[in-house]
């Protein structure tokens, strides 16, 4: 089965069988190393200088409903490296939040020749409304739900500095929300172990758990410390993310999970720390590890970039210029 195979012995065959990219629980360990495969290519080509044409005649609309610093400039500086054009519509651009149907909004955008749409937005509803009602490839940027390109990213991340997935473990901090979810399924297909540790009531999905409990192991706990122990990458997110009310109460609950130098000292010696951005210091995690020698944040943000490239790529590269 797919989920045995080592990222590292994986070949490469520059397809996906999926359409689009609405949740990683419909793509299978070998689609996920594709893109980790073409990731990593064209990050070496970026490096080397070299001038990349596949979205030449290609437009691609970026919808945001939420606005992101690293979600937009990411996916168009990959769109603008991959010599494609962007266009970029908020809330205020669209008639969604007007009453127009999404039926009719990407049905409007094929015939201006819009080549696929990558949507941040707060239901996965919608996602997945504009992949059933169009023709073009639909990219989920970010949801309520899940956060599929993030966690990619991560991975794509984790794999450089280890040199390998299989076999490692990560443990997340907090909120059990749409990067949880998404990391359940990346890890446990690319072969890792996942351990999650958040208060009772803060759990991730229980289908993306089920799911992940498929592929490998998985553990759901309320003991920080035992999710630390024997980890290879620690990792955390905002206790409160975009759109959600602040309540104290849930802060009280979530700060146990701060990410700390205890935190850090449970977990390998070798153990990294992530966060996909923007953070709290002083919240989720402290400023010592944000800022600290085992911190590899940035690669992180970096790799956005990479495998937003890989995604565009691979979902675009048999379309014919429209």
């Amino acid at each position: 089965m797919g989920f045995k195979l080592d990222i590292n012995n994986y070949t490469s065959t520059g397809k996906l069988e999926n359409k689009h990219l609405l949740t990683l629980l419909t793509y299978s360990p070998e689609e996920i190393f594709e893109i980790l495969h073409t990731a990593k290519t064209l990050k070496k080509k970026l490096m080397a200088g070299e001038r990349l044409t596949y979205l030449e005649n290609k437009t691609v609309a970026l919808i945001f409903a939420k606005s992101s610093t690293r979600t937009r400039v990411s996916f168009e500086m990959a769109i603008s490296q991959l010599s494609g054009k962007s266009l970029f519509l908020s809330s205020n651009d669209l008639q969604l939040g007007r009453g127009e149907t999404i039926h009719d909004t990407v049905k409007t955008l094929e015939r201006y020749f819009i080549n696929a749409i990558m949507i941040r937005t707060f239901k996965q509803s919608d996602v997945e409304d504009l992949a059933n009602f169009g023709t073009i490839p639909i990219i989920n940027g970010l949801t309520d739900l899940c956060h599929p390109c993030q966690a990619l990213c991560d991975v794509l991340t984790i794999w450089e500095k280890f040199g390998t997935l299989k076999g490692l473990k990560l443990a997340f901090f907090g909120d059990g929300n749409n990067v949880a979810n998404s990391l359940l399924a990346a890890c446990s297909k690319c072969g890792m172990e996942i351990a999650v540790a958040c208060p009772k009531g803060y759990e991730p999905s229980n289908q993306f758990i089920m799911d992940a409990k498929k592929y490998g192991k998985v553990t759901i706990t309320q003991d920080p410390f035992h999710a630390a122990k024997d980890a290879d990458v620690l990792y955390t997110d905002v206790f409160f993310s975009m759109g959600q009310e602040i309540f104290e109460d849930k802060r009280m609950r979530l700060m146990p999970y701060q990410v700390n130098e205890a935190t850090m000292e449970a977990a390998k010696k070798t153990a990294v720390f992530m966060h996909c951005l923007p953070a709290h210091r002083g919240e989720e995690v402290t400023a010592k590890v944000m800022d600290g020698p085992q911190s590899i944040i940035f690669d992180q943000a970096e790799n956005r970039l990479h495998v937003q490239k890989a995604i565009l790529y691979l979902l675009l590269k048999d379309q014919r210029d429209r």
